[in-house]
Order: C-alpha cells, then structure tokens, then sequence
C-alpha cells in the first residue's frame, strides 16, 4: 500500500481562527492584503499538526472574488505572495518533506458551471501558474464542478513541468445522497470525470465541499479508474 498523504483543512475557518477579518466578496483574499503573517501561520500550524501537503491561499485570488480591476493591477503580487508564504512555512520543516500545492480554482465562481468561458480561462490561469511555479510542488485544481475545468487546469500547467492533481466537487441534492449515481455539479457522471482525470496525467483525483453522504461512492469510482494508473508524487 502506498503512503498516506495528508493534506491541509480549510484555509478560511482557521484565517477567522487567529483574527484574520475575511469579508465577501474579497474573503480569504483579504488576509494576502492585510495580514499575510495570519496566512503563514496558519500553513505553520497545519504543518505541525502533521500535513504533508499545504496549499496555497489563492483561492479567491480571481475576478470573481477581487474583482477584474484589481485582479489586473494586483493579482499577479498577491498571487505571488500566497507562493512565498507556503513556501517558506514548508521549507522550515527541517525533519520532514512538505510539499507546497498551488491552488488553481474556478475561475469563473464556486458551484457555477454555467459561468465557465473556455476563451477567457487561460488568460487568468496563466497568471496564476506563472507566478507561483518557482514555490510550488504540484498544481491543485480544486472545487472544479466540471470536466471542463479540469482540461483547462491540465492545460494551464502542461508546459509547466510540475505534476497536477484535480479535486471535484459532486452535486450532493437529495438524489445523489440516497443513493444516485454520482455526478460532478455540472451533472456529468463521476464515472466520466474520473476517466478522464486518469487519462489526463493528473497524479490524483480528489473531492472536496460535498457532503459525506456521497463521497464514498465517488472515491470508490476513482479509485477504480487510477488504480493502474497514479503513480505517487515524490
């Protein structure tokens, strides 16, 4: 069996925890502004309590969050700090490697599908790969909700070098939690996704912001789908 990875927990609720302010529409993108040594210590904690992965705080770094002015003026900065700060909280672990995941969201809003334009994708992702790729070990293109996200991640970091993992998010309504077929939000079947992602050269597929309820339904498709295929990331 393959060694267990852990990865880091929510970003967001521990910023608050230590006194970060977050506020809509800006929210975990306000502390990178205001108080970036809440961020690193916040990475610094989840270390300690035994993460081997960390992923950068760049969530809501895009249009959607901070706005498309000030994603033109100040992102490329800010999505260069959220880099540093993962980097260096990683690179103070003396005992142990830490791996730094860079955060590729969805640019176009959390659970919206509909909002995604294949013609704009690239030209915010490219920002987002090009300034954090000297900090970080791998690409984590998180809370996508469909296929399509995914291949826009898988093509943002293709010339990068560095290994990229993809995390779904699954449409989690009545249906799906008593038992139906598992989806992704978009209402593409898990079966489909997670074919795809093994395909792709994604070295995971993971699932995040569901409810438990459908989570095993999903893993148990991946993981049938990677099982010849994922090969860890050293």
């Amino acid at each position: 069996m393959s060694r267990l990875r852990i990865l880091d927990g929510g970003m967001s609720r521990e910023l608050l925890r230590l006194g970060a302010e977050l506020k809509q529409p800006e929210w975990s993108a306000l502390a990178l502004v205001n108080s970036p040594e809440i961020v690193q210590k916040v990475h610094e904690e989840f270390i300690a309590a035994g993460s081997d992965v960390v992923t950068t705080n760049s969530y809501a770094l895009v249009p959607f969050h901070i706005g498309e002015e000030r994603f033109q003026k100040e992102g490329a900065a800010l999505t260069a700090l959220s880099g540093q700060l993962a980097r260096k909280a990683a690179d103070a672990v003396k005992d142990r490697k830490v791996l730094v995941a860079g955060s590729l969201p969805p640019i176009f809003g959390s659970y919206e599908p509909q909002n995604f334009d294949p013609l704009r994708v690239q030209d915010y992702l490219k920002v987002l790969v090009e300034q954090r790729s000297p900090f970080v070990d791998l690409w984590l293109g998180e809370t996508l909700s469909l296929i399509a996200e995914g291949e826009a991640v898988r093509t943002a970091v293709s010339a990068n070098g560095k290994p990229f993992w993809i995390s779904f998010t699954l449409a989690d309504d009545e249906v799906q939690v008593k038992g139906g077929e598992p989806k992704l939000r978009s209402g593409e079947r898990v079966d489909d996704a997670a074919n795809w992602a093994a395909s792709s050269g994604a070295q995971a597929l993971l699932f995040n912001c569901s409810k438990p309820e459908v989570m095993r339904a999903a893993v148990e498709i991946a993981s049938r789908a990677f099982q010849t295929r994922c090969a860890p990331v050293e």
